[in-house]
């Protein structure tokens, strides 16, 4: 640990040398890089290693990762940044670098650490564990129990108990099931979410709406689609709007949509459709 900070205390003074940059000097350096020019992608760098730094304090405090190895994925992203960067962005460098610098100690984090995170004390009391089981299986052609576990590492039955209890094993959903294959885990995995009643109900409904909007006069139609936004628009057009689109006043379109309301509940209050 000491020699790691010695090194991480040595690595800040080399990078304190490489001045800051302004926006004007940012772009100046695009242009370059742009163009080819390596010396400029380099001094790009070389003035940003202390975001990386910044960056990496936060992912260290709360991950057990060396800051080193971290900084030294963050200097990944901080090239990547620098050679897709484009002055054309118009934005500081630095707010662009820092979700590629973030992306890639993000991605080191999560390569690193288990599916699901446990105790780093039971974590290496499980790898005991596998190792003695590996070893009592090879001398004596079984698996131990957990009373032989405990007697082989010295330990209390309870700690062993405890420890496999939060043992877990996990598969991808692409990984194939049988011997035979072809199936896959996520195949066999039963959809909750789809319901074939629900979806044919919700197709018919909306088969009898549009039925009974082709009954109503070409304004009423067109207010009504509008204002009740059937083409899901995400932004559903205002009195105003149409007003304009229609060649009337506000108010007319108001008194349209009206009308073709009450025209549509006429309609379905009826046991025969009105005829338009």
């Amino acid at each position: 640990m000491n020699d790691e900070m010695e090194l991480y205390k040595t690595y800040l003074r080399g990078i304190q040398q490489y001045e800051l940059l302004t926006s004007e000097q940012e772009e100046e350096l695009s242009k370059k890089i742009e163009a080819g020019d390596k010396k400029a992608l380099k001094r790009l760098v070389n003035s940003n290693l202390r975001l990386v730094v910044s960056i990496s304090k936060k992912f260290s405090a709360s991950h057990k990762f060396s800051i080193m190895d971290l900084i030294q994925e963050g200097n990944l992203g901080l090239m990547s940044a620098a050679q897709k960067y484009h002055y054309s962005f118009n934005t500081r460098f630095s707010t662009y670098a820092y979700t590629w610098i973030f992306q890639y100690m993000l991605r080191f984090v999560h390569n690193k650490t288990s599916m699901i995170e446990i105790p780093h004390r039971k974590e290496e009391l499980l790898r005991q564990i596998s190792s003695a089981q590996a070893i009592f299986s090879q001398d004596n052609g079984r698996d131990a129990s957990a009373a032989e576990l405990a007697e082989f590492l010295e330990i209390d039955e309870r700690e062993i108990a405890d420890a496999l209890a939060c043992s877990y094993s996990y598969s991808s959903l692409d990984a194939e099931c049988g011997d035979e294959g072809g199936e896959t885990v996520g195949e066999l995995i039963p959809d909750r979410t789809y319901n074939p009643e629900d979806i044919y109900l919700k197709l018919e409904a909306r088969g009898d709406v549009a039925d009974l909007l082709k009954l109503l006069p070409e304004k009423e139609r067109i207010v009504i689609f509008n204002r009740y936004n059937f083409a899901r628009k995400q932004h559903i057009a205002t009195l105003r709007e149409l007003s304009e689109s229609l060649g009337v006043s506000t108010e007319t379109v108001r008194q349209i949509e009206m009308r073709a309301v009450k025209h549509l509940q006429k309609v379905c209050a009826m046991s025969e459709p009105l005829v338009v």
